[in-house]
């Protein structure tokens, strides 16, 4: 029998893209309208999903131009909600699919994040992930107080033991600690409960977590770094790996590395999937799907570009030359303590680091990435399923794809994955047709 794929949704994003333009879109319904998040979780679940995932920022982009302008006009990265009271409502009318949350390391407390995700994973009864991130956004870093960016490595290590100390929170309390005995009136063992006592670099956390232990014990864990330092971080850290779509042979390089970090953390590899973020658009017809992802790059203006790409990089590409290399720019980045990785990191590995481009080439690259242009792939549900299929059994068949859909997305992008995909994907024996799990960490491991 096949090794079945894992799918999930991304809808980190409201109108960042043109899709909310488009006919048919949901923006029409007064955004931010709980009906709307209702509806995308039912579709998931109808589709047998494992996953409904929310990316977060808490800082309007202003990296571009050292401004907000730019990002307020063309509604980059913005607006974002805390999902965490969204996704309690969107549970209730559902019973399978998971919800996965983002919280950055960086800035908030593990105390405070261990004792919300217990609570929703006690609402969503089991279905929640944890995305913790480490942030490189420059707005995010001024709403808490920072005035600049801390160095790479370091958000890594802090990082690591924000989980460390999480993990220790959520066993604190023994699964079987309460007793609710009506004869003595005891309520849980005290030998059961257990302070942490936890004293690190960054954190000082006594414990326990006051809380009734979860369904799952604790949420899954998902990360996402992609440098070489961010690679080892995930090793250490999650349960599952989010990763961005790369010509195949990178996807297959960085398996292969990742596999190298869990085995150096004494981790089975076979145990931790990769679940690539994937822009894909179904259509019935061929023609269809294409004109779908022509509209991506619909009239979209370079400010809009430089914001996305400056937002996600740290870095103002505004104060790019008229003509550079990648590697100047790189080493920009770097010096700003931003992010090594990401568009220039994956524009460099595909041309090197040594291509000379004008600022209006480099900025047409960007459209394509700030869209999901260059990445999208378009077709019938047997031509997206072909690709799937190519790119699942070149990374080891382990894990599956994070699905990227703008919450404002016309509905037939979504109801066309569900609808045409999902029963190609059956039918080769590569998805589910039933959930067979009680939690989303049961999901996930069949």
């Amino acid at each position: 029998m096949p090794q079945q794929m894992h799918l999930a949704f991304d809808i980190s994003w409201t109108q960042l893209e043109t899709f909310w333009r488009l006919p048919g879109s949901w923006v029409g319904r007064g955004y931010p309208d709980i009906g709307l998040f209702e509806e995308v979780a039912r579709t998931a679940e109808r589709g047998l999903f494992d996953l409904i995932f929310f990316g977060d920022g808490t800082g309007i982009p202003n990296t571009w131009k050292d401004d907000i302008a730019d990002a307020v006009t063309w509604g980059v990265a913005w607006p974002r909600l805390d999902m965490s009271p969204w996704i309690a409502a969107m549970s209730r009318v559902t019973s399978h699919v998971g919800f996965g949350l983002t919280y950055s390391s960086t800035f908030m407390h593990p105390f405070y994040t261990a004792r919300l995700l217990n609570s929703l994973d006690h609402l969503t009864n089991g279905r929640m992930a944890f995305n913790v991130i480490t942030s490189q956004r420059r707005s995010d870093y001024q709403n808490y107080g920072y005035d600049e960016l801390v160095e790479h490595n370091t958000r890594y290590e802090r990082m690591e033991e924000f989980i460390d100390v999480c993990k220790a929170l959520w066993a604190s309390v023994a699964p079987d600690a309460f007793m609710w005995n009506r004869q003595t009136g005891q309520v849980a063992d005290p030998a059961k409960v257990t302070p942490i006592h936890h004293e690190g670099q960054f954190f000082k956390v006594r414990g326990p977590l006051s809380v009734v232990p979860s369904p799952q014990g604790r949420p899954v864990i998902v990360q996402a770094g992609g440098s070489p330092r961010g690679t080892r971080a995930a090793a250490h850290v999650a349960d599952h790996v989010f990763a961005a779509t790369k010509p195949i042979p990178f996807m297959a390089k960085q398996r292969e590395e990742i596999d190298a970090a869990l085995r150096a953390e004494g981790r089975d590899p076979t145990g931790v999937g990769i679940v690539w973020s994937t822009k894909l658009i179904v259509g019935e017809t061929e023609a269809e799907a294409a004109a779908l992802k022509e509209g991506l790059i619909q009239d979209v203006p370079d400010a809009a570009v430089g914001v996305w790409l400056s937002h996600n990089s740290g870095f103002d590409m505004a104060q790019l030359p008229p003509r550079f290399t990648l590697r100047e720019v790189q080493e920009r980045i770097v010096a700003a303590n931003a992010s090594p990785v990401g568009f220039v990191g994956l524009l460099a590995q595909q041309h090197g680091l040594d291509l000379e481009l004008t600022r209006e080439e480099f900025f047409q690259h960007g459209l394509r990435a700030a869209t999901g242009y260059e990445h999208t792939r378009a077709g019938t549900a047997r031509q997206v399923a072909d690709y799937m299929e190519e790119v699942f059994e070149a990374t080891g068949e382990r894990g599956g794809f994070m699905i990227s859909l703008s919450q404002a997305a016309p509905r037939a992008v979504m109801t066309n994955t569900v609808d045409f995909l999902v029963p190609e994907l059956q039918r080769r024996g590569r998805f589910r047709r039933s959930y067979t799990g009680r939690t989303l960490r049961e999901n996930l491991s069949c």
